[in-house]
Formats: C-alpha cells, sequence, structure tokens
C-alpha cells in the first residue's frame, strides 16, 4: 500500500453566506466571536494533563513529523491558512469548529484542525481527530516540553459549555496572550460561555523552539492515500464535514483588531489546488480578508 504524508487545511462554513471557492470577501470580526477583553477567569473544565501512553505515542509522533516537515519546506503545498508574521502581534484569538461526527477511518491518520499558534507562543491549540486518542482539543507546548501538555474530550460538557452554534456548527473561541515580554510567559484561554469569561487553558514561559518566526491558523492533516480511489481516507471521510476558523484577531499593545492580509497572509498559495490535497473535491474559501478561512467539499 502506498502511503504518503500530507499537511492540508480545510475549514467550516462562514458566519455568513458562503462565497465562491477561492473568493475573498471583506468581514470585521463575526458578532458572535466573544468580547477579547472580557474578564479571565478560573480554568478549563475537564482539562487534564496529557499522559504520554502506547496508544497516544502515534499520534504525538506525528504531530512533530507535520511540524518537521512544514519546518523544512517540503511539501509546503500541504497545508493552508493565515501566518501572522512575528512582531505584528503579542496575542491571537479565533473561533474554531468542532464535529464530533467526524471519525478518521485510518489508523495511522490524524487530523489536527484548526490549529492556532502565537509567533513566539509558548503554546499551540489544536483540535485533534484520530483514532488514538479520539477526538479532543490539545495544548502543545513549545517551551521545552515538545509534546502535549493539556487535553479535554470534545464531549457534551465540552460543547456545552465551551462551544456555541456558528454557521450551525459547534465552535469554541480561544485565545493566546503574552503575560510577561521579558520571560516569553504565555497564557492560552477558552471562552467559557457558562461565565462569560475567558477560561485558563495552559500556562507556559521561556524559549520558544518551533524554529518559526512566525505565527499560524491553519489546518494540518497527516493522511494516507486509499489505493483504491487515489484519494487520502480523508477525503471521503469528511465528505459531509465543514471545518472553520473565523474571527481571527490580533493583540498588539494591547489592543485587538482583524487579521488583515498586511499582517497575516495565506500560506502556502491564496488559492491551493485541491490535487494537491489528495482530494479533487476539496473547495478552498477565503471567507473574510485574512479573518476567516474555509475548506470543505
Amino acid at each position: 500500500m502506498q502511503r504518503q504524508t500530507l499537511l492540508t487545511c480545510a475549514v467550516l462554513a462562514a458566519f455568513t453566506a458562503i462565497p465562491a471557492a477561492g473568493a475573498a470577501a471583506s468581514s470585521a470580526a463575526p458578532a458572535t466571536s466573544p468580547n477579547p477583553d472580557a474578564p479571565k477567569s478560573g480554568r478549563v473544565a475537564g482539562a487534564r494533563p496529557f499522559v504520554p501512553s502506547a496508544r497516544n505515542a502515534e499520534a504525538v509522533e506525528k504531530f512533530r513529523a507535520l511540524h518537521r516537515t512544514r519546518l523544512h519546506r517540503e511539501q509546503i503545498h500541504h497545508f493552508w491558512g493565515v501566518e501572522p508574521a512575528a512582531g505584528t502581534h503579542d496575542g491571537l484569538m479565533a473561533t474554531h469548529s468542532v464535529d464530533t461526527s467526524y471519525q478518521v477511518s485510518n489508523s495511522a491518520d490524524f487530523t489536527y484542525t484548526p490549529t492556532i499558534k502565537a509567533a513566539g507562543s509558548c503554546m499551540e491549540i489544536t483540535t485533534v481527530y484520530s483514532q488514538a486518542v479520539g477526538n479532543e482539543i490539545w495544548a502543545w507546548d513549545w517551551c521545552g516540553g515538545n509534546g502535549p501538555r493539556k487535553e479535554i474530550t470534545m464531549d457534551a460538557d465540552f460543547l456545552r459549555t465551551y462551544t456555541r452554534p456558528v454557521n450551525g456548527h459547534p465552535a469554541y473561541s480561544v485565545q493566546l496572550v503574552q503575560t510577561n515580554a521579558s520571560t516569553n510567559a504565555w497564557s492560552a484561554y477558552l471562552y467559557n460561555y457558562t461565565t462569560d469569561a475567558w477560561s485558563l487553558f495552559y500556562s507556559k514561559s521561556g524559549r520558544d523552539t518551533s524554529s518559526l518566526n512566525y505565527g499560524w491558523d491553519i489546518f494540518e492533516i497527516y493522511a494516507t492515500r486509499d489505493p483504491r480511489t487515489g484519494n487520502a481516507y480523508y477525503c471521503n471521510d469528511a465528505k459531509n464535514v465543514v471545518f472553520e476558523s473565523s474571527g481571527i484577531q490580533l493583540r498588539k499593545n494591547g489592543a485587538w483588531h482583524t487579521a488583515t492580509p498586511s499582517d497575516s497572509p495565506w500560506q502556502p498559495y491564496a488559492t491551493p489546488n485541491p490535487n494537491d490535497y489528495l482530494c479533487p473535491s476539496l473547495q478552498f474559501v477565503r471567507a473574510g480578508a485574512n479573518d476567516h478561512w474555509i475548506v470543505r467539499q
């Protein structure tokens, strides 16, 4: 069986009517995005330390492998999203879709989408779909941990507390902010709709070891080619799934603003070729001026 590793980006439906694939439309932060300056209170309920095991080891290694692939600029055309440049922000937030019905059919495959990291931040917050760990949200430590350190399952409690419908799909809002520039201290929060406050998910300080001098809000996937179709397995798995990241905002000197073409360019291309992702039916939608992206079929 021939196998091929991919970096892929997929996103869910827009807050408003979705434009044609590849089309760009101007937009401000969606009205359903929580106030970035809302109070910060408590910790994320249900979050637990990530405990390495034989079962989840492959998921962790595939995540590292994806990062190394992107770092070395190999197969870079196999991911898609926006990359806020270094120096443009000291905080980053977005609203990310979840779909608990999405099941990865191949045990070797892992979908990490959407995933977000601010430039220089000590953590990446990613939505994880795999057979190895199920459907979860991870806090990946980039300041010495080099692995997931917190996890929370996308169960009924999570959906009720941390998500609200966005274009008919549940979505959670995540915020990463630098809290101390001298020590490069960062905190990641999820918005709690029960308390109307940002709840702490993970915090860490130190040197960012990702070796990438930009941030990202993208879709990443580890995918295997199905020899029966020539497409990746996820192409069939996600046929009725819409992945979305919206309301992408950057903070600079305490003020939040919507991501723009000048500070958050599309990468690796503005309009990718779906054949490069082993899924010819994929549609890449620039649903906003770099603050809202969609990949669907």
